[in-house]
């Protein structure tokens, strides 16, 4: 996995509002509002929303049927990175595949929120050093038992809406 030339976590953006959780007004600043009213989310926005929660989902083909499973995960420059259990059915069945991964957020009494979903192939983590340095990360599985199987995702397309 090679280095991005910035480093995600060091992107400012406004943070929410401790009280409603919203992210500022910022439509004058991208101007974009889709068809439904949403702000559409820049792509370093949705990078930095990316790093804001703790579980996402990721959405890949099982048997020739869609399958979702929320995972926690964490963004390593620009790679979203899964741990799981070697041999497990996440495992297999994201070898080399195109997959979907969301994140979001909510809050019902406000009516505000986001989310961001990233589409590219996901493969599996083989190299012994970048094996070691992602085994190293603070990244745990909440699911019990032995979880040293690597999944990461290269995003190739990235979005993101905002509800305002």
């Amino acid at each position: 996995m090679t280095s991005s030339p910035r480093d995600v976590a060091s992107l400012r953006y406004p943070e929410p509002s401790p009280d409603t959780g919203e992210l500022p007004e910022t439509r004058e600043v991208t101007g974009e509002v889709d068809s439904a009213g949403l702000r559409v989310l820049s792509p370093d926005e949705c990078l930095h929303l990316l790093t804001r929660v703790p579980i996402g989902r990721i959405v890949f083909t099982d048997r020739a049927l869609p399958a979702v499973q929320p995972v926690n995960y964490l963004l390593v420059d620009y790679d979203i990175v899964i741990r799981t259990a070697t041999g497990s059915k996440l495992a297999a069945a994201t070898r080399n595949a195109v997959v979907a991964f969301e994140v979001d957020e909510f809050d019902p009494l406000t009516r505000t929120g986001w989310s961001v979903t990233a589409v590219g192939r996901s493969r599996a983590v083989t190299e012994f050093d970048e094996l070691q340095r992602l085994t190293a990360l603070p990244l745990t599985s909440w699911a019990p038992g032995d979880h040293n199987h690597f999944i990461v995702i290269r995003a190739q397309q990235l979005t993101g809406r905002q509800i305002i």
